[in-house]
């Protein structure tokens, strides 16, 4: 019987297991944590026969394969050691491929934009009455998907760079960069290393399909790229490659390759990022010879992603927004600038490196007061007042944030209070969803009287 061992206890490690004992496996599930959780989650998967090493500092010995979930670094010393030994080290996304690999898949990446596009893309196929599954970083994780009895008819997976990097023998049928920014530097250490990831599934992808007006991406050496359907929201005359087989806006169509596909203001989402996505979504479902008018009805009703300019509530006259998924200075300050000055911004959290300086701009051009909480709140406090910005208050939590917020509102005749970080959440929160979802509580519980 092959052995296998899978690093990681949480969704993906979960399912990679479950799909390798499927498949004849000896399977050990290898954590260096240890909690009670993690214990009764132990309980329950040894009873099929998967056996779990809690507090297990993980080095190879026999195995036939080798399995790291997403939030585990590829370079490790146990996983070097590994791949020179010879043994078959790959991801929960590679594993996920080698089962499914006969069903078309979309593949999405990018450092911002991919969650809304991803949700977008899934939007119009189902209006096309195409039966599909996101999965990745967006709802299941793969290998869930190749443990089901039957499968869906595309596969849409939002991919991290920490999932790329260990996937070797993936070809999507259409691959998509939205963006690329810093960001993930304390794994990739580069930019460069960083990109690299990301190029490497797009020249995997049998269709490819690049946002032309990312700086970054645009400056791509023409010659690697030239196959690809760019994308722009400021019109033709910006389309890298060749302009005739690409997709922009123009006098308020979306133009695919010369064709009027559906007007641009059908999506609801404010901001020209969001309209990027769109084009990307819509290039995605043409490619995958969706109709016009499925493509229109999937637009239009599309209610946006939770977490994401996600509108909660309306008080005393003021929008309450959550954008707690902006967890970097680029996704921040694309989210500062979809909406209307001037704003009440809470930011911070658990810092991370990356430039700001254009967020710290939009921010002097758009932003009343700064609440800045979390463990970045000194950081930022610093980097305000640096570039002249001195309208900020440290309020430590989102709790105080939240009492504040209507007074500083009324007092500068803000419409707007934007949760919108530039942080990851993981000094006061499990998650981003975590910190966004105890936004979302306190708005309402304002709205209540609470």
């Amino acid at each position: 019987m092959k052995k296998a061992t899978v690093i990681g206890l949480g969704r993906s490690g979960i399912a990679a297991a479950k799909l390798l004992t499927k498949h004849g496996y000896n399977v050990t599930l290898s954590d260096s944590n240890s909690n009670a959780n993690l214990e009764a989650q132990k309980q329950q998967l040894e009873l099929l026969n998967i056996n779990v090493k809690l507090g297990d500092k993980f080095a190879p010995i026999d195995e036939d394969t080798i399995v790291v979930s997403p939030g585990v670094p590829w370079d490790i010393a146990p996983l070097v050691k590994a791949r020179e030994m010879g043994i078959d080290t790959i991801g929960e996304m590679e594993l996920a491929w080698r089962y499914l690999h006969d069903i078309p898949w979309v593949a999405i990446t990018g450092t911002n934009g991919k969650t809304t596009t991803t949700a977008l893309t899934a939007a119009i196929f189902q209006a096309a009455g195409i039966e599909t599954i996101g999965c990745g970083n967006i709802g299941f994780a793969a290998c869930e998907l190749a443990l089901l009895e039957t499968h869906p008819a595309w596969i849409i997976a939002e991919m991290s760079s920490y999932q790329i990097e260990s996937t070797f023998t993936m070809t999507p049928q259409i691959g998509v960069w939205t963006t690329l920014t810093p960001d993930h530097l304390a794994r990739h250490k580069t930019v460069t290393n960083y990109a690299n990831i990301k190029a490497k599934l797009l020249r995997n992808s049998r269709h490819k399909i690049l946002n032309g007006d990312d700086r970054y991406l645009h400056d791509l050496e023409e010659s690697d790229w030239q196959s690809a359907t760019w994308t722009s929201v400021e019109g033709k005359q910006h389309l890298r490659g060749n302009p005739a087989a690409g997709i922009w806006i123009e006098d308020n169509w979306v133009v695919f390759r010369g064709e009027k596909v559906l007007q641009a203001d059908s999506l609801k989402m404010p901001g020209d990022h969001n309209r990027q996505n769109m084009l990307m979504a819509v290039a995605i479902a043409k490619l995958a010879n969706i109709d016009n008018n499925a493509i229109v009805k999937g637009v239009a009703s599309f209610p946006g992603v939770a977490h994401r300019l996600e509108y909660i509530c309306t008080y005393e006259g003021v929008d309450y927004i959550n954008d707690s998924k902006a967890t970097n200075y680029d996704a921040a300050d694309v989210g500062l600038s979809a909406v209307k000055s001037p704003v009440i911004l809470i930011a911070g959290g658990e810092a991370k490196e990356g430039e700001d300086l254009a967020w710290l701009e939009t921010i002097k051009q758009k932003a009343a007061v700064v609440l800045l909480i979390g463990s970045a709140a000194t950081q930022f406090a610093n980097r305000l007042t640096a570039v002249g910005y001195h309208n900020f208050e440290i309020v430590e939590t989102m709790a105080n944030a939240i009492d504040r917020a209507p007074e500083l509102a009324k007092q500068h005749r803000a419409k707007i209070v934007l949760l919108s970080p530039a942080c990851a959440s993981f000094d006061q929160y499990t998650s981003f969803e975590h910190r966004g979802d105890d936004f979302r509580q306190l708005c309402q519980a304002l709205l209540s009287g609470g």
